[in-house]
Order: structure tokens, then sequence, then C-alpha cells
């Protein structure tokens, strides 16, 4: 039989952790082990969340292994219902089994966690040599021990405790064939406890080390909570002002009812004048090192607060606008985020991307920092005029780079509606097809940074059109002009250093004649401006073609969503009916056309920066030949024979929207 036989024996099904063990860089970070035993830490934390636990320990013993132990409930050690096996033993040993997942009937064992995918001390589990599980329930000390994710000691009852005494304690010993490096990151484990400590008040977190014999104790207490965190974090760096902390959840009275009851943020933020920005940010104790959009909201809370309070007391020098990087810039911060779903990129759940999150935590901040500043008037003033001298520095660092453009200034299209920032990396330039959706686009824009450039009609297809002939289309010569760049060829020296803006972003309706202008605008850029697209200054803005409304279901207020085609719909709606949303609570709207979104809409899908999907072009230098082989046969003239034959070999295999 050949070697490449491909038939039905050929299809292997991976069963239980096998897909861990197979491919733990999708679960799990593969440089130590030291996110496997957080995955642990996370769960006693998300005890001492819900209010049921008041102590985390945890031991780095000199074996290599690793324990973590809480007084909280003890994970249920009965036959469960439906799988039929002990439920401790699901926990461990199935992917996609938790108590995180119901967070609408309120039946639910968690309000708030981090741990939504369900796959956590499973993958713990599966990429450790041995595993046990001692659990204090309802009197009883129950034990259960896995050995590279299998059972190898049944779960069994093996002693009594008191009534009161309650917990779980995990020991796992992580298998170094998995990680680049087999020991755990103590400097990343202590970040990790002092993090929880901070942010459980009340909850005492230990770590013990065994080393040598002997057994070092450290234990973590935050009796000032995120502000003397953030005092430690500074490590010494006097700062301008006092530290700003405080909290604001919803369900209080006063609170508005537009998020579920108990979502909210708590924070401690100040400047220092001699060091950098940043902070540590966290949701439902889980870190996110990367960031997300409720960084992008505390930014956007604080900026509009400064902003206000400067322009209020008059302290704005004439032709000085700030912008938000020019309040963060000196702003450190620790931020703890609490959001009834939260949605991550990846399992290891670095980085936030829940839409709602930048309007949560932008909205409980910024009215509460806003009455700080106005009570603390010579406070808010060092504030703002540390940020306008931001701002100086940054427009006279733009205006350096005015002088190197020359004298000649080409006059800009009537049609084009600038933006007023100077700072080039920074300004984009929206191409937006017609003049209705341009209006809209005008409206819903960020006027510090964003252009809008309507297009009227498609624009040409330069493919095979000479260079000294391109600026015969009225469309094409405001595209030049707008840029300040001439078009060039791809072995041209081409001058880039009157680029008028860092990013020119294509935007169309999301149907067949939006794609159609899409092909040609990259036509365009394609084969006469090269350079652009080599400098990753063209991008495709990806607007949605549905809109999912639904209305309130248990905790949750009502929601909105937004699907880029057919298969994202139908996830949506699939997410939805698992969540126990009825058909009838859900209503789905196509959108004809990118006029047809309200400004806000507008923003929030396709302009806004910190939630848009915008896909960057970029070629690759090995396959430049290959990408100029499809535009010859897709947008040459004498290529009609090789375009049918290739539509009719292939059209089957692309969905079409008609």
């Amino acid at each position: 039989m050949a070697k490449n036989t491909y038939q039905e024996s050929s299809i292997r099904v991976l069963k239980g952790l096998e897909p861990v063990k197979e491919r733990p860089g999708m679960y799990t970070r593969t440089s130590d082990p030291t996110h496997i035993v957080q995955e642990v830490i996370d769960n006693a934390a998300d005890e001492a969340l819900a209010g049921f636990a008041k102590a985390i320990s945890v031991t780095l013993h000199a074996d290599g292994s690793v324990s973590v132990e809480d007084d909280g409930r003890g994970i249920p050690v009965g036959i469960h219902p439906e799988e039929g096996e002990p439920t401790v033993q699901l926990v461990f040993t199935r992917l996609h089994a938790g108590g995180k997942f119901d967070k609408t009937s309120g039946a639910g064992a968690y309000a708030f966690s981090g741990g939504l995918h369900g796959v956590g001390v499973s993958v713990t589990n599966a990429l450790s040599t041995r595993l046990e599980v001692e659990v204090k329930r309802e009197g009883s000390l129950h034990r259960v021990v896995f050995a590279g994710g299998d059972v190898v000691e049944p779960l069994a009852m093996v002693g009594s405790v008191g009534q009161r005494n309650s917990g779980t304690r995990v020991r796992c010993w992580p298998d170094g064939k998995y990680f680049d490096s087999p020991h755990v990151s103590p400097a990343e484990l202590e970040r990790t406890l002092r993090a929880k400590a901070v942010l459980l008040p009340g909850v005492a977190v230990t770590l013990d080390v065994e080393k040598n014999g002997t057994l070092a104790t450290r234990t973590w207490s935050y009796p000032g909570g995120l502000a003397q965190y953030l005092d430690e974090l500074a490590d010494g760096d006097v700062p301008l002002v006092p530290v700003f902390a405080g909290e604001r959840f919803h369900g209080k009275p006063g609170d508005g009812d537009s998020f579920a009851e108990g979502e909210g943020a708590a924070w401690a933020l100040c400047w220092y004048e001699e060091s950098g920005g940043g902070g540590e940010s966290y949701v439902n104790l889980i870190p996110t090192a990367a960031g997300g959009t409720h960084e992008a909201g505390l930014r956007s809370g604080v900026f509009e607060a400064i902003r206000t309070f400067a322009e209020q007391h008059g302290l704005l020098p004439r032709g000085v606008r700030l912008a938000m990087e020019d309040v963060a810039a000196r702003l450190r911060y620790v931020l703890s985020t609490r959001i009834l779903d939260p949605q991550f990129q990846g399992q290891t759940k670095e980085k936030l991307t829940s839409r709602d999150a930048l309007k949560l935590v932008s909205g409980v901040l910024r009215d509460p920092f806003e009455v700080w500043l106005n009570n603390h008037v010579e406070h808010g003033r060092k504030i703002a005029e540390l940020a306008i001298r931001q701002a100086m520095a940054r427009m006279k660092s733009a205006q350096k780079v005015e002088k190197r453009k020359g004298s000649g200034v080409a006059v800009l299209p009537g049609k084009l509606t600038d933006c007023e920032s100077d700072d080039v990396p920074r300004r984009e330039l929206f191409l937006v097809e017609g003049d209705s959706a341009g209006g809209s686009a005008k409206l819903a824009r960020d006027k510090q940074f964003q252009a809008i450039l309507p297009l009227r009609g498609k624009v040409l297809n330069t493919f095979e059109v000479d260079r000294d002939r391109l600026f015969a289309n009225n469309e094409i010569h405001d595209i030049a002009v707008a840029l300040g760049v001439d078009p060039h060829g791809r072995d041209d020296a081409a001058d880039l250093s009157a680029l008028r803006y860092g990013r020119v972003i294509i935007m169309s309706d999301a149907d067949v004649d939006g794609s159609h202008i899409k092909v040609l605008l990259l036509t365009l850029f394609f084969v006469h401006f090269p350079h652009l697209v080599q400098g990753g200054h063209i991008c495709v803005a990806s607007p949605p073609l549905y809109r999912v409304d639904v209305a309130a279901h248990g905790k949750r207020p009502p929601r909105k969503f937004y699907a880029l085609d057919d298969g994202e719909l139908t996830s949506i709606q699939d997410r939805l009916a698992k969540e126990g949303c009825k058909p009838g609570s859900i209503a789905v709207g196509r959108f004809k056309g990118l006029g047809e979104m309200n400004p806000e809409q507008l923003w929030d899908t396709t302009m806004n920066p910190e939630t848009r999907r915008v896909l960057p072009v970029h070629v690759e230098d090995d396959a430049r030949v290959e990408a100029w082989q499809v535009f010859t046969r897709l947008m040459g003239k004498g290529e009609a024979a090789s375009r049918r034959e290739w539509m009719e070999r292939k059209g089957g295999d692309v969905e079409v929207d008609v």
C-alpha cells in the first residue's frame, strides 16, 4: 500500500486530554509550567472572590512539585447526574467541564470568574506526571490521584474532618517534556500571589518554599488595597500628585442599569514626572499582561476627565490639543475589573477583548475622577500641565518632520475631510465608498487623527494603466494628492517623506459591490503605490454584515453583537442558544451598507481603534510573483479566457452574496 494513502483509517480522533498533550501550546504557555500552576491558583481565587475562602496557601516543594490549598467549599465529590462519574474526576479529566459557565440562570456556582473556557485544571492534569487532589467537604476527606491525566487511585474517602472544615488541596508534578524549562518561575509565582492578596481584601495569601531541608514562608497582606500596591510598584519614584483610588460597581443605588449587577472596576492611578507610564490590570482576578479593552476604558475615562478639566479652567494654550497618549504618557495604574462574561484572546487570557468593557470602565471611572480633580484643583492643574507639556513636545516633533517636506504644497481635494493632528504616524485616512457612507463616517470619526475621503462610484481598474495617465481619473488624483505621495514602481526609489497619513484604510460595504471596490483600490496600491503596501501603510476595514440584538435574560442586560459574515452569525446564534436565549428574544438585522449605520455603530464596529477589525495588507517577498499572477488573471484586460476558466474551476469554492 502506498505511504500517502488517504482513507477512512487515516482520520484520527483525539479523545479526553489527548488534544492537550498533542498541542500543549494551544492551551497554555509552554516556556515553563508556571501557567498551569496559576490555573489551580485561579480556581482557589475564584472561591475567595465568591466569598467562600479566606486563605490560599501555595507550596513549592523540593521535588519540583507545587501544591495549592484553599479553605473554600471543596470541589463536589458526588456522582455527576449526567456523566455518571465523580464530579471532581470530571473537573480534572474532561475539557470544558467546570462550574463557571452558567452566568444567566442565577444557579451557577460563580457569578464572576476568570475561568470560562473550562479547560484550566484539566490542562494542568494532562501536562503533569502526577496530580493529587484532596477535598474536605461535608465532614469527610476525599482523595483521588492522577498520572499523565489518567486516574491511578480512584476517588475514596480517606478520613473525616470537622463539619465546618472544608476546602481543596491540589498537588501537581509538571511534566518537563512539555516545557522549555521544567521549573516553575518563583518570581512570576510571587507576582501572581501578591496580586491576589491585593485584589482579595481579607484573604491571607501564603507562599512556602522548601529548600535544603528548610521552609521559607512569605505572606502578603495589603490593608491599603490597590493604592498601597501601586506605591510598591512605583519602587521609590516620587509621585507628582497623591494616588487616586476608588471603586464603583453597578447594582448600587444611582449606578444605573446599563450593565449587570456587580459589574464594574476598582482602580488606583497616579502620575510620575520622571518615569514612563504603564500598569497592571486584572479581570475577575486574572492578570491581563497584554491589556485589552478594560485598559482602553481606563485611559479613555481619564483622558476625557482631564481634557474637560483643562478646558473648564482655561489651561490649554492656543493651538494645543491634548491626545490620549499625552495624558497616559506618565500615568501608572492598577486596574481590577469585574465582568460577568469576559471574552479573552486565547486560553492564556492575557488580553481582554470584550467590547463592552471599554464603556464599562470608562463610565464608572470618569465621573469620580472628575469630582476628584475639581475637589483637588491644584493636583488637577499639575496633571493637566504635565499632559500639556507632553502634547507640546509631540507637536514640536511633528513640526520638525514637516520642515523636511519641502515648500511645495498641493491643493488638497475639496471633498477631503482632514484631521487635526500633525502626528503623521498616528493620522489615518479612510477611503469610504459613497457620499452616504462618507457622511456617516465624518460624524463617527475622531477628528483628531481620522480623515475621510469619500469615493464616488467605482475606481478605475488601473492594472494596465500607464502611470502618466492615472491623474486623468478624478478619484485617483484625489487619493494621490491627499496622500502626498506620487505613483511609483516597486523598483523605484519612492519618496515617502511627504506622506500625510500613517495608515490608509479602505472602508467599503460588506457586499459584492463593496468587495469589487476593495479589489480595485488594492490593485491601485499594489501596482502604483507598492512602497505604501510594503511599509504596512495600507489596511482594509471589516465592517459587519449583521447586527444581533438580544433581549434582557436573567442577570444580563440587553446586549448587541455584530457579525462579520454568515459563519460568525451562526456562531453567535449557537452561543446564545447554549446560554438559554429563546429565539424570540433574538433579533437579527442585516446592514445594506455603511451608510445605513448610525455614527455610533460605525464608530464601534469599524473606526474605533480599540474595538474595530482592520486587516493590514502585506505581500511577502517570496509571494510577490504569485500575487502578480493572481492580479494579472483577475484584472488584466486580455485575460478574459483564463478568468472564465478559473471561475468555472474555482466557482464552487467561494461563497457569493448576490
